[in-house]
């Protein structure tokens, strides 16, 4: 299988060379460029020596067509312009960015400040959270990967939510995330000096991944509901903790909330239920595909603090990407994705 990635030099596209250089489907990895074309891919990362020397392509409509598979890892606003042409020309599209992730135009350009794709390409795309619309993206010429925030929050309310055992009328999560999720562009507020040593809140109840979240909890619940949602940019480089707050309904118990989540994911390989919070942390899932949840249950609140754990750039980017591209395939999730976690 031939495979282009488009928008390879950012982080994410790093981490799609890095499982796909190993995918047993994979015969080839193409890399394109807007800006540096025949620069040699190598000569930038020096950690992909002998790895990947190929140079950097011109973006190319002609060449992409005859891919089996395009991944595009690009900021937002870039692909509701680039993807159009390319839908339904051959290519399975997977798109990292969160140009397609929001079914309705005007919702996206007042969250993201950026003119939305044509609504007939939005239509066709297919929100690729796998865990719960495999069978949707089996089918789909455009996947759109959801966000990683998303991802954290998603996996650990969904089934909660899908079985009423909590309130969503209330819902308050709170989110914390490593430097890498603002990409591979300095700013001020990702420059060593004003992010080492510091917690710092960012986007107050103004993040872009709000009315992902909504939408996506109504797409699969039924649910409609409005939340509170805030980030924070942690002194680390990868990984995202996002813990959720919600009353738990009469009469249920936090027995119930565990078993609701693990009957839910237990045919999922890449979610795993903790139930002790000392073994819960980002360096238990850095570098791989797995997202841990805990849920623990407040007698005295009868609130529930629910905890998603993954690794932002894998999970919540080119993992769930891949896994993506696995279901469409017919191939198994794990493939090029069965790794241990770098832990330390």
């Amino acid at each position: 299988m031939r495979v282009g990635i488009v928008g390879a030099t950012g982080y994410g596209g790093l981490e799609l060379i890095r499982f796909l250089h190993n995918h047993k489907a994979v015969e080839r990895i193409d890399l394109f460029t807007s800006s540096e074309e025949g620069v040699t891919f190598s000569s930038k990362f020096g950690h992909l020596v002998h790895i990947a020397d190929t140079p950097l392509q011109k973006i190319d409509y002609e060449a992409l067509e005859k891919f089996d598979v395009v991944f595009t890892s690009t900021p937002s606003g870039v692909t509701s312009e680039l993807l159009p042409p390319l839908v339904g020309k051959g290519p399975k599209l997977i798109d990292l960015s969160g140009d397609f992730r929001l079914q309705d135009p005007a919702s996206y350009e007042a969250w993201y400040g950026k003119k939305a794709a044509p609504l007939e390409i939005i239509q066709q795309s297919v929100y690729g959270l796998t865990e719960w619309n495999a069978e949707n993206v089996q089918h789909a010429s455009l996947v759109a990967n959801p966000g990683c925030y998303p991802t954290a929050v998603l996996l650990s309310l969904l089934p909660l939510l899908k079985e009423r055992l909590i309130d969503s009328s209330f819902l308050v999560i709170d989110a914390k995330s490593g430097i890498s999720g603002a990409g591979n562009k300095p700013s001020q507020t990702t420059h060593f000096s004003e992010a080492n040593e510091s917690l710092s809140i960012y986007k107050t109840n103004a993040h872009q991944h709000i009315p992902e979240i909504e939408q996506a909890i109504s797409m699969f619940t039924g649910v409609d509901t409005t939340i509170t949602f805030n980030t924070h940019l942690v002194p680390m480089t990868r990984g995202i903790l996002s813990t959720s707050y919600a009353p738990v309904m009469p009469g249920v118990t936090e027995e119930q909330l565990v078993a609701c989540l693990r009957s839910a994911y237990e045919k999922h390989p890449f979610v795993r239920i903790v139930t002790d919070a000392n073994s819960l942390g980002t360096n238990r899932v850095k570098g791989s595909n797995y997202c841990d949840i805990l849920v623990k249950v407040d007698s005295r609140t009868n609130r529930a603090t629910i905890v998603g754990v993954i690794d932002n750039l894998v999970k919540g980017a080119a993992g769930q990407a891949i896994q993506n591209m696995n279901v469409q395939l017919d191939l198994p999730q794990i493939t090029g994705l069965d790794v241990v976690p770098f832990f330390i």
